[in-house]
């Protein structure tokens, strides 16, 4: 005897799993890997369909049922369980952008809802809504890749949906006009001439000459001790950095010494006759005021760098005086009404940095030196730099090599 076949209202034969309800919608019910009951809805057959494909890709791509009311921050909230490995300074930061800028809103999307174009949405909102610099999208993007990358790992997510979304932002907003740019050979010639000048900005002469002409970073040149060089050997070691963070609302902000990131931030530097004589000078200068480092940070004291109280320098501290500086010394240029005068640009700290990489690409030192001089962990940061850094330099003896030409052809014209 033939077993009758249940049908919906219209006589269509129904599958296994699936049931008309009393108000004529459609239902779809299963069990998963694990013997839990599971069940889907739509208004028609057709879109109940539909959805039972979803259901089975996801049963054979291995991707868990239960993610149904999962959000973003669910996955976050997990990764912060889950995450080890990282310095405080650097947790405390990604939590920070977290839920300053994703959990508010964007955090509540679930993600078996989340599409590419969602995250791509997000982030193009950050930066037209909200004005968010592409860095600051950048340290977001960090976190936003691993807590998704975490969903793909527990079988949540078939893909990243933040795969590639950083990059196509940086284009789509052509960042490449964003770069920093190093100072010229003239600019960085009034800057040192400016500081150099006895004056209320003299004091900044050795910190800046240092950070000028070593290409070191910030936090590792605040977090310098006097033990760190060699004066004798003309040597710098580099071997921590110093960071300033949030440890979270109870603690508030302090510094905190961390060791480098990877071990080719650990390295033996040159120290250049002027860096030795910035260092001399910050010396006899401290002497001469009776100043003397007061400060503790994790066990590191005696920081060569110090503010008139005799605590650390700050970043911040450093870029508002290079605001100052940049300032005035544009001031003193335009009040002696020289024609054509170079002017100074606006920089940081980091333009600093990128301006002795440049030197170091025109001089024309090898590749590998300057990776281990700057600490990078691989060649390819450097190269970047140094394709960067060449272009113009590259562009200037071209014209130069033309204007030498044209000078050899008018001579040989004059002989005829």
């Amino acid at each position: 005897m033939a077993v009758e076949r249940r049908k919906d209202n219209k006589k269509r034969v129904l599958k296994e799993g699936e049931y008309q309800r009393s108000n004529g919608t459609f239902e779809y019910k299963w069990r998963d890997k694990r013997g839990k009951r599971h069940s889907i809805y739509a208004k028609t057959l057709e879109e109940l369909r539909d959805k039972e494909v979803d259901v089975l890709r996801d049963a054979l791509d291995g991707i868990r049922v239960d993610k149904k009311d999962l959000t973003i921050n669910d996955l976050y909230n997990l990764w912060v369980q889950l995450k080890r490995g990282l310095k405080d300074n650097t947790f405390q930061n990604y939590k920070y952008m977290y839920t300053q800028f994703v959990e508010p809103d964007f955090g509540y999307t679930k993600i078996a809802e989340l599409k590419r174009t969602d995250v791509r949405a997000f982030y193009n909102h950050l930066a037209d809504a909200q004005h968010l610099k592409t860095a600051t999208i950048d340290n977001i993007h960090t976190v936003m890749h691993q807590v998704l990358e975490l969903g793909v790992e527990d079988d949540y997510l078939r893909y990243n949906p933040s795969d590639n979304a950083l990059k196509e932002l940086k284009k789509a907003h052509n960042n490449d006009s964003e770069k920093k740019k190093a100072l010229t050979v003239p600019e960085q010639e009034l800057f040192e001439a400016f500081l150099q000048k006895q004056g209320q900005y003299h004091r900044w002469y050795p910190i800046f000459i240092v950070l000028l002409w070593t290409g070191m970073r910030v936090g590792e040149i605040t977090g310098l001790r006097w033990c760190d060089i060699d004066l004798e050997d003309e040597m710098i070691s580099i071997n921590h950095t110093l960071v300033y963070y949030s440890r979270g609302k109870e603690e508030g902000c302090s510094f905190a010494i961390n060791t480098p990131k990877t071990e080719a931030g650990k390295r033996i530097i040159p120290m250049l006759p002027k860096v030795k004589e910035a260092f001399l000078l910050e010396k006899q200068y401290q002497e001469e005021c009776g100043l003397k480092c007061n400060t503790v940070v994790d066990g590191y004291t005696d920081f060569i760098f110090i503010n008139r109280f005799g605590g650390v320098q700050h970043q911040g501290t450093l870029n508002k005086a290079l605001r100052r500086i940049i300032r005035d010394c544009n001031y003193d240029v335009l009040d002696n009404r020289k024609q054509s005068a170079v002017t100074l640009p606006r920089f940081s700290n980091h333009s600093l940095r990128h301006t002795f990489t440049t030197r170091m690409c025109e001089a024309g030192v090898n590749i590998k030196a300057m990776q281990d001089i700057l600490g990078h962990a691989d060649s390819e940061t450097t190269m970047d730099i140094y394709a960067e850094a060449t272009k113009d330099f590259k562009r200037t003896e071209l014209i130069n090599f033309e204007d030498y030409f044209n000078s050899q052809k008018i001579g040989q014209a004059d002989i005829i």
